[in-house]
C-alpha cells in the first residue's frame, strides 16, 4: 500500500469542440463575465491557516481599488449565472467577501466567498483553469454517482460549485476514532461502494484530501457517504490500482477498519450492490453517456504507455476482448460501463414494464 503510483503530475488537455458542443447541448457552456486568467491580477496574497496554525496552502488575495471593483461585480454575475437565473436582480443584496488562491494542486483554484448581505448567508464557488480530464470526470461524476455537479464552462474557464462535507483527511485524523462501531461499520460499507464506483468510471487518485465526507442525520442514525472532489485524473493513469482508492497509502486506515470490521462475504455484497447501482444509472442516462464517451473516443486525454499498459490490466482482470482492441481512454471508459452494464443490470421480475 506504500507503493508510489502517481509520479508525475498530469498535464492539462484542452476542450475540443466536440466537448464543447456536448456541453452546450446539456447547458453547461455559458458566456461569462470573468475569467480565470483576469483573476491572476491580484497584488498580493496573505497566508491563510487553520485553527491549529496550520498552512493550508491557501493565499486570501487582494487587488488594485479599480480592478476590486470590476472583479467583485463580475464575480456577483457568476454566482447568478450558477445558482439562479443570470439576472441582475439579485446583486445588489451580494457580497464577495474574499477570493482565495490555491497554491497547490493542477487547477490552481480560486475560491469565492459569496455571502447575501441581508441574511449573512454565504456560499462558496470555484474557478478553475479548464481541463478536458476534468470535465469529462464532472460530468460521468452527475451521471453515473448518487451527486449532480453544478458547473459552467467557458473555453479555459471551468465555474463549479462548493461540494460540502468533511475533508477525508481531516475526518480520518479527527473524527474517526470517535465514530461508533456501528458508525464504523457504515462507513466501512460506504468505503467499499466508493472504492467500486471510481474503479468502474475509471476517477483516479481519490486520496484522502480529494474527498469528502458527508453526514446526515436520519431519525436513528447518522448516515454516511464519500463524495469525490478532485475529478483531475479521470482516464489518465495506466496503473489500475491509481482507479483503487483501497490502494492509495492516505486511505490506509480505512482499508484496515474494513478488513477489520467486514467479512468478506459483505464487502463482495456491496461490490455487487455498487455494480448494479451503476448499471442502471448508465441505462438511465444512456443517451447523454453515449454523447459524452462519443467525444472522449475521439479525444486525447492520456498517453499511449498508459493506456496499453490500462487496457492490459483491465482484459488480464476481466478476459473481455473490447478492452484489448481498445485504442484511447475513451474506448476503454466504455468498455469498463458496457461489462458491468452486461453483468450486472439484473432484470427485476417485480417490476412492471
Amino acid at each position: 500500500m506504500n507503493e508510489k503510483l502517481i509520479s508525475k503530475k498530469k498535464p492539462a488537455y484542452p476542450i475540443t469542440d466536440a466537448l464543447s458542443n456536448y456541453l452546450t447541448k446539456h447547458g453547461r457552456n455559458i458566456k461569462i463575465p470573468v475569467y480565470y486568467d483576469d483573476l491572476l491580477r491580484f497584488q498580493g496574497g496573505v497566508e491563510i491557516y487553520d485553527k491549529k496554525g496550520n498552512d493550508t496552502l491557501w493565499l486570501s488575495t487582494y487587488y488594485t481599488e479599480q480592478e476590486s471593483k470590476e472583479i467583485k461585480l463580475s464575480l456577483k454575475k457568476m454566482y447568478a449565472i450558477l445558482h439562479g437565473d443570470g439576472s441582475n436582480s439579485s446583486l445588489p443584496y451580494l457580497s464577495i467577501d474574499s477570493i482565495d488562491f490555491c497554491t497547490f494542486g493542477n487547477t490552481k483554484p480560486f475560491r469565492i466567498k459569496v455571502r447575501n448581505i441581508l441574511n449573512d448567508n454565504y456560499v462558496f464557488l470555484y474557478i478553475k483553469k479548464a481541463d478536458a480530464s476534468r470535465v469529462y470526470g464532472l460530468e460521468l461524476e452527475h451521471i453515473l454517482s448518487p451527486n449532480h455537479i453544478n458547473f459552467l464552462v467557458h473555453k479555459d474557464t471551468i465555474i463549479e460549485e462548493h461540494i460540502t462535507g468533511i475533508p477525508g483527511d481531516h475526518f480520518i485524523e479527527n473524527d474517526l476514532e470517535h465514530c461508533s462501531i456501528q458508525d464504523k461499520k457504515t462507513i466501512a460499507k460506504e468505503f467499499v461502494k466508493f472504492n467500486e464506483r471510481c474503479f468502474v468510471r475509471l476517477l483516479g487518485d481519490m486520496r484522502s484530501y480529494n474527498y469528502v465526507m458527508v453526514l446526515t442525520n436520519d431519525f436513528d442514525k447518522i448516515e454516511y457517504r464519500i463524495r469525490a472532489i478532485d475529478f483531475d485524473q479521470q482516464s489518465f493513469e495506466g496503473n489500475i490500482k491509481v482507479y483503487k482508492p483501497q490502494y492509495l497509502k492516505e486511505n490506509n486506515i480505512l482499508v484496515e477498519m474494513t478488513l477489520e470490521l467486514l467479512q468478506e462475504s459483505s464487502i463482495e455484497q456491496y461490490k455487487k450492490e455498487e455494480r448494479s447501482l451503476l448499471a442502471k444509472r448508465a441505462v438511465n442516462g444512456k443517451s447523454r453517456l453515449a454523447g459524452l464517451l462519443k467525444c472522449m473516443r475521439n479525444d486525447n486525454i492520456s498517453t499511449p504507455e498508459k493506456i496499453t499498459q490500462l487496457k492490459t490490466d483491465l482484459f488480464e482482470l476481466t478476459k473481455d476482448i473490447k478492452f484489448k482492441k481498445s485504442s484511447n481512454m475513451g474506448e476503454i471508459l466504455k468498455g469498463a460501463l458496457a461489462f458491468v452494464v452486461r453483468n450486472y443490470k439484473n432484470e427485476n421480475p417485480y417490476i412492471i414494464k
